[in-house]
């Protein structure tokens, strides 16, 4: 599947999503490699004004799972996240932090991706790692 046809196929999946909410975007993707990028706003802050935690999860977990429908799609089979793990190692306040997947893992039944999240200024903000199972697709 060409790159574009990737994108115009995310945007599809992605409608009426959290990720949608959030006003996530995901800026590249190849193979064991995913980029995207969330904005540090009302949408994303914990009531002391920084970047909630949750949402650094949720970005790295989005990025990771999509890599992994991607290298799965077609075979019949999905990918769905089963652990999550972030260090938080700096507040953000505002602008976007950006995310970079890699898959450090690629097994018949398990991918492990480790994802990191930076600020604009390029300073780590989350160190991620994310193990996904790999299934029958259903329906």
């Amino acid at each position: 599947m060409m790159e574009d046809a990737k994108m115009m196929r995310l945007r599809e999946i992605g409608k009426n999503t959290i990720a949608e909410a959030l006003g996530m975007e995901l800026t590249e993707i190849g193979d064991g490699e995913v980029k995207g990028k969330l904005p540090v706003d009302s949408r994303t802050h914990q009531p002391y004004g920084l970047l909630h935690g949750g949402a650094s999860v949720v970005l790295a977990e989005t990025l990771g799972s999509v890599g992994s429908h991607f290298l799965v799609d077609g075979t019949g089979k999905g990918a769905v996240g089963i652990e999550v793990n972030a260090n938080h190692v700096k507040g953000v306040r505002e602008g976007w932090v950006h995310g970079h997947a890699t898959l450090v893992h690629r097994g018949g039944k398990l991918h492990i991706w480790s994802i990191d999240i930076r600020d604009d200024n390029g300073d780590l903000v989350c160190t991620s790692r994310l193990t996904v199972m790999i299934v029958p697709r259903r329906g």
